[in-house]
């Protein structure tokens, strides 16, 4: 499967590194591809750094790993998705990491798919900060990594691709469920952030026999 992401942040790179790892080749698109040309060089052979538009035109699968506002405007670019797999990745932040800009009755990933015509839109890679996709291994487990949206096969793939890198990949059933994984990161994002307790935690299931 030919992967793009979309974006060379901290989410991004990492996530290229993660699947890099498990032996997926990547597109990195950006819209400078010369300033990020030694960092995407050093991640080896098999990732490729292009413009925006020629990683989604080759991604069977796109990840949106740029800002909320830069997701909506290149799903909307693009006049026909052509079923690909557009997997957001973003969440829609209010300034100074204060809550979200929307939610309850809609969300970030439910908006993207507004725009993003002729796309199967997954919700994923939201949950948790950068250093869990670079690196999922704890001793104590596995993170979990929740997986939302409508189109039931391309759920199943990005299941599969959080599998691959080390997540416990859960099912979250139709992509109105971002809903809830929106809020998901901010707790996340208040404990590593406002509450001072580090990036190095993530979320897991625990379970009885």
């Amino acid at each position: 499967m030919q992967i793009s992401i979309l974006g060379a942040g901290n989410v991004g790179m990492a996530l290229a590194r993660a699947l890099l790892r498990a032996g997926q080749p990547v597109t990195i698109g950006v819209p400078d591809p010369a300033r990020y040309a030694d960092a995407v060089a050093a991640l080896g052979p098999q990732a490729t750094l292009t413009g925006n538009d020629e990683a989604a035109q080759r991604g069977e699968l796109v990840i949106l790993a740029v800002p909320y506002t830069a997701a909506l405007a290149i799903a909307q670019a693009r006049a026909d998705w052509q079923g690909r797999v557009l997997v957001d990745a973003t969440n829609p932040l209010a300034p100074g990491l204060a809550g979200l800009s929307l939610g309850t009755t809609t969300s970030g990933a439910e908006q993207v798919a507004e725009r993003a015509r002729g796309a199967r839109v997954v919700k994923a890679f939201n949950t948790t900060g950068a250093e869990n996709m670079a690196d999922s291994c704890y001793p104590q487990g596995q993170p979990m990594m929740p997986v939302a949206g409508d189109d039931a096969a391309a759920r199943q793939q990005v299941l599969a691709l959080a599998t691959m890198i080390g997540f416990d990949a859960v099912d979250m059933g139709p992509l109105s469920s971002a809903r809830y994984l929106e809020p998901m990161a901010i707790v996340w994002i208040h404990l590593a952030v406002k509450q001072g307790q580090g990036r190095r935690f993530a979320f897991a299931r625990i379970r009885r026999s």
